[in-house]
């Protein structure tokens, strides 16, 4: 099941916040909180506020435990630009864009949640398997074809002081 919580109006431009967004898709929620809370950016704070939103809208309205909970989304959507005058020389002015922002993120349940000793052992799994094919061909292809030649030994180049 989807749970999910937003931060509107956040007054932070979207590119500061993806930067931080992009660390926490695919985490588990417990790890999640506690790369945020080590995260020295404003936008750290403000996305572990949604998250913690979100936590709590999955315990009290989805009735989930969090220690199950994976964020499945942090996206970050551009809200509207609040545009101010700053006085320039000789009576002219400069417009500065205050860039406000929207955090979504979601949470799920039912993405399996991937440890590194997980990957390690499905990585280890796929290389045996991938050995076992590669002996099985080499078996196959001794059988069928006897007639080729043997490859012949490549020559080591000589070098400069045996040649003086």
């Amino acid at each position: 099941m989807e749970v999910r919580s937003t931060y509107k109006y956040a007054r932070i431009s979207p590119f500061k916040v993806r930067e931080v967004t992009r660390e926490i898709q695919g985490l588990p929620v417990s790890a999640a909180l506690d790369l945020l809370a080590f995260t020295p950016k404003k936008a750290a704070f403000l996305i572990g506020k949604t998250l913690k939103s979100a936590i709590a809208n999955a315990e009290n309205n989805a009735n989930l435990k969090p220690d199950g909970l994976v964020v499945k989304e942090a996206t970050v959507g551009e809200g509207p630009t609040l545009k101010r005058i700053m006085a320039r020389a000789r009576g002219s002015a400069s417009r500065i864009l205050k860039r406000t922002s929207h955090i979504r993120i979601v949470l799920s349940d039912e993405i399996v949640i991937e440890t590194r000793e997980t990957r390690k052992a499905k990585q280890k799994a796929e290389k045996k398997a991938a050995k076992k094919e590669v002996a099985g061909e080499a078996t196959q292809g001794a059988a069928t074809a006897p007639d080729e030649k043997p490859a012949k030994p490549k020559r080591t180049p000589k070098s400069k002081k045996q040649s003086q």
